[in-house]
């Protein structure tokens, strides 16, 4: 079975040529970034106060402006000069959206804890131990866990939302960006003006987990997100193919309504190199949606929907990524900690070289017992 990528619909970019510029392997534990906030800058300015604790130490003390400069020459390799182009006009895109669209529950968008979270969740990220994370979770397989997440209120105050912005599309015969290039119904929740809550989402609520359970693939270091929901059932997408997502990690929230079938298939985490390679019995999974419950699991972990049956189902999808991970990854070969083709070969390496060590063992024996 051959995957598709998904990727946001206004293009996230591949490789340019080389650039000379690396980061360190291991941040500067000792380092306090400078902020950005204040920059104009192609990118968000978490993203470099993220990545300067992983500079080279000559440019740790060069004045904020230079290390931009070199933050940004790196960041630019995953953005070419077509896709910057099209970020652009996405921008001023987005901005004409917040200019004109009239929020009808503003409450949602400014991160309120209290109101959006189910007790339980809420205090186990207060208490933020791995030991009260799993308190609230199941792993029903590896790297796939699942929670209640969202309040019932919180689910049908975002589906308003949405019903309200796609009515006021309609209204306005305002061309809307889909979610990605798999989706044609749904919407980016950041274009009309819900990316701050995202982001404190992302930042204050998945960073915590994900340090925990996807140190690995940069969950400690999520510095920027995509976030949307999708939309199934009649007149709708009805399914979606075999596919990995485009970032670090992915949460998945069921926010409603009524529904029959959409049931998550999953089939193993890999790399670029083994995406397209079989599934083992073990990695064989599937998840039938409950609203206001949430799924995180890597980015690369190989996924699917099912056909939703009847009904109308809305999920909210946030794709965390880590500008230090994507970078690290280039110089990389092995994925083991976390790709299970990669563990696979790896283990199958090690059981060679402990057969062949044994063989040679009995043959030296055999010859000093002639």
């Amino acid at each position: 079975m051959s995957l598709h990528r998904d990727s946001p619909s206004p293009g996230n970019g591949g490789n340019s040529t080389a650039s000379s510029q690396r980061l360190r392997l291991n941040p500067n534990k000792e380092h306090k970034p400078d902020g950005y906030e204040d920059l104009q800058l192609d990118f968000s300015p978490n993203i470099f106060s993220s990545l300067e604790r992983y500079l080279p130490p000559n440019m740790l003390t060069v004045p904020r402006h230079d290390k931009a400069t070199f933050m940004r020459e790196i960041l630019l390799k995953y953005l070419p000069l077509g896709e910057r182009n099209r970020a652009q006009k996405h921008r001023e895109y987005r901005q004409k959206i917040i200019s004109n669209y009239q929020p009808l529950h503003r409450e949602l968008y400014a991160m309120n804890p209290t109101t959006f979270f189910v007790p339980a969740f809420l205090k186990a990220i207060n208490d933020s131990t791995e030991q009260s994370f799993r308190s609230i979770m199941s792993e029903p397989s590896p790297g796939i866990f699942i929670f209640e997440m969202f309040q019932p209120r919180f689910c049908e105050l975002l589906l308003s939302e949405i019903e309200n912005f796609e009515k006021w599309v309609t209204e306005t015969k305002f061309r809307i960006m889909r979610p990605n290039t798999m989706n044609k119904y749904g919407a980016v929740l950041d274009d009309f003006g819900l990316e701050t809550m995202l982001d404190k989402l992302m930042e204050g609520y998945i960073r915590p987990l994900s340090r925990v359970f996807f140190a690995e693939v940069g969950g400690s270091n999520l510095d920027s997100h995509h976030g949307f929901v999708v939309e199934y059932g009649k007149e709708r997408d009805v399914d979606l193919g075999f596919h990995v997502d485009d970032s670090e990690v992915t949460l998945n929230v069921c926010l409603g309504k009524q529904f029959s079938g959409g049931e998550l298939f999953f089939r193993g985490t890999r790399c670029e190199k083994h995406v397209n390679t079989g599934s083992h019995s073990e990695e064989i999974f599937d998840y039938s949606h409950v609203s206001g419950r949430a799924v995180l699991h890597r980015g690369r972990h190989r996924h699917g929907a099912r056909a939703t049956t009847s009904g109308h189902r809305v999920n909210l999808l946030l794709w965390c990524r880590s500008s230090v991970f994507r970078e690290m990854k280039r110089y990389q070969k092995d994925f083991s900690s976390w790709c299970g083709e990669c563990n696979r070969e790896k283990k199958e390496r090690q059981r060679s070289s402990i057969a062949s060590t044994r063989l040679e063992l009995f043959r030296r024996e055999g010859e000093s017992t002639a």
